[in-house]
């Protein structure tokens, strides 16, 4: 069944900021940034047929006060000069609320739009959004689920979660090469691990679903380690899937994937991933602990890859 989904283009909230490919030519060291706070991309905007893959926990607005490490007034800038250093692709973010997917739309570059739904339905809840560069991809098919035994019920949830949990995918072609790809984007649940293996069997099960002839990037806040838990396992070894951290070449340290705006963790748990199919080739990853004055974007920190087609 398919479920009404929303996408909007936005204009430009920040002009000015030009993004670096510090992969494709650039000097930016991501392994600088954690005390140099550094404003450089570290794998800046696609070149050739690469592109560039990203997913990020923005945090919700909690309606933190103004100065705390919380507070969205204080993280939308940072989290906007690092949309516009890095440009990817694709970016697939987690736990934006409603106004939160408008602003973030509004401080990308206007050749940008998006794809999402709330998980309670319209425009309630936290969104899965999908934004994508117009310039290089376009849509040509989209769809939710949600995590639960009733998939295709809008807000429905199962499996011991109390927090309703979904699945935004579009299916993009590459207008630079003519390939066709899917972008799945997903939040696992916190609290439950039965819900967390429940939810990678149903995403790693749809995923085989799909045209087996298309490359599949998949984008999440998995709230489990990788490796070494057992949604990971389901998804990877079971399913297939690649770990872009461990394929490419690695532009960062292997920091933890959710320092609670504290300074990152070498070696720290990575919940936050970029998985791939056999379709896709994996060039480079990055754990990006992009700041602005001791400022972080996110209580999460975004996850990159460089990709290409085949």
């Amino acid at each position: 069944m398919d479920v009404s989904g929303v996408t909007r283009r936005s204009a430009l909230g920040i002009a000015g900021a030009v993004g670096v490919a510090g992969l494709l030519g650039g000097t930016a060291r991501a392994d600088e940034q954690p005390s140099g706070g550094g404003r450089r991309a570290v794998i800046g905007e696609a070149t050739g047929e690469n592109l560039h893959v990203m997913s990020f926990n923005i945090r919700y607005d909690a309606g933190a006060a103004p100065g705390t490490p919380d507070s969205w007034t204080d993280r939308r800038p940072v989290l906007a000069e690092f949309l516009q250093l890095e440009r990817p692709t694709v970016l697939g973010v987690q736990e934006a609320l409603y106004h939160q997917v408008k602003q973030v739309a509004a401080d990308l570059p206007p050749f940008y739009d998006w794809i999402g739904l709330g998980r309670e339905g319209g425009g309630r809840g936290e969104f899965m959004a999908v934004y994508y560069d117009t310039r290089r991809v376009e849509p040509v098919d989209f769809d939710h689920f949600w995590l639960s035994e009733t998939p295709n019920v809008i807000g429905s949830a199962s499996w011991g979660n109390t927090v309703v949990r979904m699945v935004t995918w579009v299916r993009l072609r590459d207008r630079r090469t003519g390939t066709e790809f899917t972008h799945v984007n997903t939040h696992f649940d916190h609290r439950s691990e039965n819900s967390r293996q429940r939810s990678a069997e149903l995403v790693r099960d749809r995923i085989a679903g799909f045209d087996p002839h298309l490359p599949v990037v998949l984008t999440g806040d998995f709230n489990t380690p990788a490796p070494g838990s057992e949604s990971y396992r389901i998804l990877v070894t079971d399913g297939g899937l690649t770990d872009t951290w461990l394929a490419g070449r690695q532009l960062t340290p292997a920091w933890g994937t959710f320092p609670n705006y504290r300074d990152p963790v070498l070696d720290g748990t990575r919940i936050d991933w970029v998985l791939a199919n056999a379709r896709v080739r994996v060039l480079a990853a990055a754990i990006n602990t992009f700041r602005v004055d001791g400022r972080y974007p996110s209580d999460h920190t975004p996850v990159q890859a460089l990709v290409r087609l085949s």
